[in-house]
């Protein structure tokens, strides 16, 4: 039987393995797109080469940056597409010490996470970056030559993807909170306005200083605040009605009956009655 020593060092071996896994994977990738990291660079540059005026370019004003920027691109691209290899590994680590009932909410809730992280990112840039460098480019004074950095349009586009990735969270971050019982949804309707009135003021933090790229962050926060309460009614009236399905009578109980069982005492009695019946199957 292994200690507590001996099972620590044995969970940071296996924590080290799969994080060098995941590394490898994503260096793997970035080698196999290096090839095109100028066509990747352009490709993000776009919507602002788009947006530019007649005679507008794009320049590089520091020495490498024109050799660093398209790489840290690629490298970017690489970790998108190894996300789901990497996130499998973080699972895989995880999941052995998870509830059955744990699992089934954590990985439709990973899976939902990654996905509106990219429906974000891919909002900010096929309907926020058109709009709003056309927006701003518009408003150059007369013979005012417009020429962006390539590193500080990195940077502000990945501050973007960011803003709007995790903006696009909001909906799970709503179920979580509900499912744990740290809100009810309720409480969540109750503060809608300050929900609404948190939802601008992000917008104009993260945001350029305009109303146009203000709203188009706030607004779509709300809704899918509103969406996140929507899910989360849904969840919790399907689960309780799974619940009603069990009788205390049917559940081998470690306790009294007298004694109340809390939600998560049930959930084991559940997971160990669930093991118990696949075993004598099994033995069967």
């Amino acid at each position: 039987m292994e200690t507590p020593q001996e099972s620590f060092i044995s969970h940071l071996v296996e924590l080290r393995d799969r994080l060098i896994r995941a590394l490898v994977f994503v260096l793997v990738i970035f080698l196999g797109l290096v090839n095109w990291a100028r066509d990747i660079y352009t490709l993000l540059a776009a919507p602002m080469l788009a947006a530019l005026p007649e005679g507008g370019q794009m320049i590089a004003t520091d020495v490498a940056g024109a050799f660093f920027v398209p790489m840290k691109v690629t490298m970017m691209v690489a970790f998108l597409i190894a996300l789901p290899y990497v996130l499998y590994q973080a699972w895989a680590f995880v999941a052995p010490g998870l509830y059955a009932h744990e699992k089934k909410l954590a990985l439709p809730l990973l899976a939902a996470s990654v996905l509106l992280f990219f429906i974000g990112m891919g909002f900010a840039y096929f309907i926020v970056f058109p709009t709003v460098f056309g927006f701003i480019n518009a408003f150059a004074p007369e013979g005012v030559a417009v020429m962006t950095d390539i590193d500080k349009y990195l940077s502000f586009v990945l501050s973007t993807f960011l803003a709007f990735g995790i903006t696009f969270e909001v909906p799970v971050v709503v179920i979580v909170l509900v499912r744990v019982g740290l809100v009810s949804v309720e409480k969540l309707k109750e503060i809608r306005p300050y929900v609404i009135i948190g939802a601008f003021v992000v917008g104009a933090i993260f945001t350029p200083p305009d109303v146009l790229s203000q709203f188009m962050l706030a607004v779509p926060m709300w809704l899918l605040y509103e969406l996140g309460i929507l899910l989360a009614q849904m969840i919790g009236k399907s689960e309780h009605a799974d619940e009603g399905g069990y009788q205390p009578a049917d559940l081998p109980m470690s306790q009294p009956p007298s004694q109340p069982m809390s939600e998560v005492e049930m959930a084991r009695e559940l997971d160990r009655a669930e093991a118990e019946s696949n075993a004598n199957r099994e033995r069967s």
